[in-house]
């Protein structure tokens, strides 16, 4: 906790910003103490990026009385990104901003190497970068390519850029979100010895257990207004996230799925797969119909290659596959699609949307021959299906032609679940369906899912959130290394439940327990 007397770093006070017709940022303030880790916390569209994008040049706040930005006892006012940086602000992005093709050592010392008669000095800079992030607690070959490492190297490869540029004040904007709990808990370990070191830290994520684990203090902002500034110690979570979303949060944050045993038919069964990468090394199981069924592990665990497989996306396996009763095995998702399945990938951006198509054309473009004749695409038709999910699924969008790229991350995931909606599927594959998306909007999805499943439609959930395996599955399957060994229901559904599922010592021949 941070007494009276602390040195303030950052200073914010009366900030607007305003775009045409939008108001997004109303007369907030911010500040962040020498060596302190301040969460930044809202919805999407709470303001969060504006600030950010204010404290590193890429905006300028508005002008007007009182307002001022005051950076170690200085009035500041960066013009650009290279401004910010001379002043010792940096920012690390969820899309890390990395040259692949480069080493690493070049990345940390781009456009600053060290030279030697007018040449870049290759030995002192390897050597510097090494240092660098042996400092950080990480030990690996700085002259191999950034594309070669994994997410939490090129992590730590942008934060030793950063301090190689003499860093005051750090910037993470949702970087844990391709990180596992072992990567993550590196992360935040080289966040706490930054913070030994003077360095500031604001840590944006839409992980709420993140925010108890690493910050000191969290800021909220609502609808692009202050909200308030609290030590995360005298902040439960509860208050916490009813603040973020304006309204009681105790309903959101405490639901729990009444279990109620499925006796009905397997609608899709697996038996004994295996792929010849070895990532999945004989798995059983059994989704019913009606039923959610979550699966849970860890990073490696098996999870989307599983999915990957029941979709058709990964033919090169072994085993048995059925589709009620009826041995399958499908040539391509084409074949899934089909046979009335639906898939919603882990990766958004890259494998889910469209990004430069509009919201209708997204939407339609799988089942695009129940809107086409004569090869001609009926708009009426398609207009008027849009606008029934745009309604029925409650898609914040100025309209269907709206291009996708432009709607908050929860509403494209409505886009991309009407989408498969609209197909009429007996099974739904969600790998991660509330990655990177804000509280409210994961409220919104998990109530989709609830109402989904109640149609009968049968659901296997793909999630890193455990609370969320919690609030929405019948069935919860635990992952190792591709295999099944554990199978939680009932009351054994809980979150000390699944992660001690996790952690525990394999039974021997991967049985399922319980």
């Amino acid at each position: 906790m941070f007494v009276e007397q602390a040195e303030i770093l950052l200073r914010m006070k009366n900030i607007s910003k305003t775009f045409p017709g939008v108001k997004a940022l109303d007369h907030v303030e911010f500040e962040v103490y020498r060596g302190e880790v301040m969460g930044l916390l809202g919805e999407n569209g709470a303001g969060k990026s504006t600030l950010i994008k204010i404290i590193t040049g890429y905006y300028h706040y508005d002008s007007g009385e009182a307002c001022e930005m005051v950076f170690e006892g200085e009035t500041i006012s960066p013009r650009n990104t290279a401004e910010a940086q001379k002043l010792g602000i940096g920012t690390i992005f969820q899309e890390l901003n990395l040259s692949p093709n480069l080493s690493i050592a070049e990345n940390i010392y781009l456009g600053n190497a060290p030279k030697k008669r007018g040449l870049i000095d290759w030995k002192t800079m390897e050597k510097n970068a090494a240092q660098a992030l042996s400092e950080l607690g990480i030990e690996v070959d700085v002259r191999k390519k950034v594309e070669t490492q994994s997410t939490a190297i090129q992590q730590m490869t942008s934060i030793a850029r950063a301090l190689a540029k003499n860093v005051k004040l750090l910037i993470m904007d949702e970087a844990t979100s391709s990180l596992d709990q072992g990567e993550t808990a590196v992360l935040f370990e080289v966040v706490r010895k930054l913070k030994a070191r003077g360095i500031s830290t604001i840590f944006i994520t839409h992980k709420m257990d993140e925010v108890y684990q690493i910050c000191d203090r969290g800021t909220i902002f609502k609808d692009g207004k202050y909200v308030t500034c609290r030590p995360m110690v005298d902040l439960p979570k509860i208050e916490l996230v009813s603040l973020m979303i304006g309204n009681n949060a105790e309903k959101l944050i405490n639901k729990r799925k009444i279990y109620q045993e499925n006796s009905g038919e397997a609608i899709y069964q697996a038996t004994g797969v295996r792929t010849a990468n070895h990532r999945l090394n004989g798995i059983d199981i059994e989704i019913k119909k009606g039923e959610v069924v979550g699966l849970a592990g860890l990073l490696g665990s098996g999870r989307t290659e599983l999915a990957k497989v029941i979709f058709g996306d990964d033919q090169n396996y072994r085993g048995e596959t059925y589709l009620n009763h009826k041995a399958v095995k499908f040539r391509e998702p084409k074949d899934a699609i089909l046979k009335k399945m639906s898939y919603l990938p882990e990766d958004r951006k890259t494998e889910g949307i469209f990004p430069f198509m509009s919201v209708e054309d997204n939407l339609v473009l799988p089942g695009i021959s129940k809107y086409s004749k004569f090869g001609l695409v009926n708009r009426r038709l398609a207009r008027e299906a849009t606008q029934e999910y745009i309604k029925r699924i409650g898609i914040k969008t100025p309209s269907g032609s709206t291009k996708i790229r432009n709607l908050s991350g929860g509403n494209q995931q409505k886009v991309i679940l009407s989408r498969w909606l609209a197909m009429e599927p007996d099974l739904i594959i969600l790998d991660e369906p509330t990655r990177g998306i804000d509280i409210g909007a994961k409220g919104e999805i998990e109530e989709l899912v609830a109402r989904i499943a109640a149609q009968g439609i049968s659901i296997l959930y793909i999630s890193s959130e455990i609370d969320e395996l919690v609030r929405e599955c019948d069935r919860v399957v635990i992952l190792r290394e591709g295999r099944v060994i554990s199978q939680l229901t009932g009351e054994m559904i809980s979150r000390q439940g699944i992660m001690d599922a996790i952690a525990r010592p394999e039974q021997e021949g991967g049985a399922y327990e319980g």
